[in-house]
């Protein structure tokens, strides 16, 4: 009997149809972009310092510039973030005084500066900036500052919980409804989010939307790559990711355009809703079909793929494995992934290389700093550094398979790291080279995990396989800033050098998994066993 993929050989495994799927799919996975990484812009720190009562009457009544106005009226003690400036303490003074001199106004009000009482801000601050962020609008600055970082760990909480729960819906209830549901309660939590009336309900919001999102994008993933055939499984892997690429630079030019973050959110959430439209649009996986013994489901999406691609299925490929008609329906179980032992060492390795790639990521962007001060360039420029790795995996996957590409990228990426903290600050052109090749390493390496995963792994189990792998993804996302600020207080470089190691490790683990250049992805337990033979 002919199984999947020489039926796909027959009406097309990459033709009209496939290549429509992985266009109205490459929209979601643009449309991810914002949630993965958009609080950079709608928790901005701009500059700011307590607001004192008769300060801007006297800054200008004496004509001061606002750097002479924060030398003069701001103390410097309690400065809070790296670059921000932020002032958490104002003297207690009366600045409303008509005889304050202009030259030195702390001096005609009390003669001596350093006995000038500190209190805290009860007046709340003023901030310089054009826009309004999180930050601005909830004043979490200062002693409230943690509550950003906290925000930040609420997505990450969510997509780590929400990978293991949406994995195990898509491979019992079906890819198609799971990611329905997931766009439907997404679109729903970010369009009130947008309208959030306090901090605690905009957390509830974006909690909700990592539970929901990271699994949606996940399950878009396996859906394209079960439509295709096994020869273009790299290249529509490779367009997904590209495609949060490209969300990445809209995202850029829509926050540089709506530096406004209520509207920045309502503008990136409502599109969302047009992807209700797949109900029409897509149809069940087959490959999930016939794993769930559905086979006259799975054979009318065969023929509606066919129609898609104007070819007519031949009569001797209209039965599915009749002979595994009498065997149970598969249904996932967590403990699948770690009952027998090919699997185990898949899940194992496949978990430290997600934790891996997460942290090298997120760190060299979090550690790499700005250099232009300008983070609509910064994130522009940590964008476009993806679309040359992609290119480099477009080349290189189908001709030397997954692979050597793979370690040598974690190599790239751990030797980058070492090289970067090794490099004195005299030669910063060598310093910012080598970190811009560690980006591009572990993108490379980010980029390979999504494409070898799902392979590694039988149709039954393989949407969970993913996404309870990739969960350590987001755990890596939960500890990174405490990895990257904690360690640098004991040396600037340190986290480098740990980078260094956690990559190199990777780089030797995934030399340990089976190569599946030119191979059928696995249908059964005994599939996914044999493959390293």
């Amino acid at each position: 009997m002919p199984n999947l993929d020489d039926i796909l050989e027959e009406i097309g495994e990459f033709d009209f149809f496939q290549k429509r799927s992985l266009f109205v799919l490459c929209l979601l996975s643009a449309a991810f972009t914002p949630i993965y990484v958009g609080v950079v812009f709608f928790g901005f720190t701009p500059e700011h310092r307590c607001f004192s009562p008769g300060v801007a009457e006297l800054s200008q009544r004496c004509g001061w510039s606002l750097e002479e106005q924060l030398n003069h009226t701001v103390p410097e003690w309690g400065s809070h973030g790296a670059g921000f400036g932020s002032r958490c303490r104002r003297y207690e003074v009366d600045w409303n005084t008509t005889d304050i001199s202009c030259t030195d106004p702390l001096g005609s009000l009390v003669g001596n500066r350093s006995t000038v009482p500190l209190g805290p801000c009860q007046d709340g601050w003023v901030y310089d900036s054009l826009g309004t962020s999180l930050v601005m609008e909830f004043n979490l600055v200062c002693e409230d500052s943690w509550k950003l970082d906290f925000f930040q760990s609420c997505v990450n909480a969510g997509f780590f919980i929400g990978s293991i729960s949406i994995g195990y819906m898509a491979d019992r209830f079906g890819r198609k409804l799971c990611l329905l549901v997931t766009v439907l309660v997404n679109t729903v939590s970010g369009v009130l989010m947008a309208f959030a009336p306090s901090y605690s309900w905009m957390v509830i919001f974006r909690l909700i939307q990592g539970l929901v999102s990271k699994g949606g994008w996940l399950t878009g993933y396996v859906l394209i790559a079960e439509f295709v055939g096994l020869n273009y499984r790299k290249a529509t892997g490779i367009i997904y990711q590209v495609a949060f690429t490209v969300g990445l630079l809209v995202l850029t030019t829509l926050a540089y355009t709506l530096p406004h973050w209520r509207w920045l959110q309502l503008t990136v959430t409502l599109p969302n809703v047009f992807f209700l439209l797949y109900y029409w649009c897509l149809p069940e996986s087959p490959r999930w079909l016939i794993a769930q013994k559905q086979n006259d489901k799975a054979m009318e999406v065969i023929k509606h793929i066919a129609k898609g691609n104007n070819k007519k299925l031949h009569l001797s490929f209209q039965n599915l494995g009749s002979e595994d008609e009498e065997r149970q329906k598969l249904k996932p179980s967590f403990l699948d992934l770690v009952r027998t032992p090919q699997i185990r060492k898949h899940t194992c390795i496949l978990m430290y290389s997600w934790f891996t790639s997460s942290v090298l990521y997120q760190g060299l962007i979090m550690h790499m700093g700005v250099a232009s001060g300008n983070m609509y360039l910064d994130f522009l420029y940590s964008a476009l550094v993806e679309f040359p790795a992609a290119f480099i995996l477009m080349l290189t996957l189908d001709r030397i398979g997954r692979r050597h590409p793979w370690a040598a990228a974690n190599v790239m990426a751990g030797s980058a790291c070492l090289l970067t903290a090794l490099v004195p600050e005299t030669l910063y052109w060598l310093k910012m080279t080598a970190a811009c090749l560690g980006r591009m390493g572990i993108t490379m390496s980010y980029e390979i995990i999504c494409l070898v995963n799902p392979e590694l792994y039988p149709t039954f189990l393989r949407n969970l396989g993913v996404l309870v792998c990739s969960s350590m993804c987001d755990l890596g996302g939960i500890i990174t800033p405490f990895l990257v600020y904690r360690l640098a207080e004991i040396w600037h470089e340190l986290p480098l050098v740990i980078f260094a190691v956690i990559g190199l490790i990777d780089g030797g683990l995934v030399l340990l998994l089976p190569e599946m250049k030119g191979k059928a992805l696995p249908e059964t337990i005994e599939d996914a066993e044999n493959l390293h033979r």
